[in-house]
């Protein structure tokens, strides 16, 4: 009898577990849905490019929720990825943005992420950046212009 009982209690345990679980998981995905971040892009190609070119590449997001957005953290996967944002929240409907800096003085392909925490979920926004940067071109030496000038056809 005792053994029925004990059964019988630890079904009842086990069954409040699991329905807080559900609502704990229903509750997880109101909220998810009520603060949702969408991105244009979650990764950008800077393509091939000189040596100390436009280091700048921007991130759009647009907050489909209804609470409104806040990133608390971006952090780039190395000292040659640098991310800023504004920690102002972003409002349902509004647009935000995310934008990244790369030390384009390096030579050779790239591909870095940036990470970001924000309010929308307990899971991290990834973002990549990659691309390729070529050492630019050669300068002519100048040429001297000579004894007689280089305006005066050589007179």
């Amino acid at each position: 009898m005792k053994r029925i009982f004990s059964l019988l209690v630890l079904l009842s345990c086990l069954g409040a577990s699991v329905t807080v679980q559900a609502q704990a998981a229903a509750t997880e995905q109101t909220a998810a849905a009520a603060s949702g971040m969408s991105f244009e892009k979650t990764e950008i190609d800077y393509g091939t490019i000189e040596q100390n070119s436009d280091p700048y590449r921007t991130f759009t997001f647009t907050n489909t929720g209804t609470e409104p957005i806040i990133i608390t953290n971006a952090v780039g996967s190395c000292g040659c990825t640098v991310p800023s944002f504004s920690d102002l929240p972003v409002g349902p409907g509004e647009t935000g943005e995310v934008k990244v800096r790369y030390a384009t003085d390096r030579l050779g392909k790239f591909r870095k992420r940036v990470t970001l925490t924000t309010n929308v979920s307990k899971e991290p926004v990834v973002l990549t950046i990659m691309g390729e940067v070529l050492d630019k071109p050669a300068q002519p030496n100048a040429v001297p212009a000579g004894d007689a000038g280089m305006f005066n056809n050589g007179k």
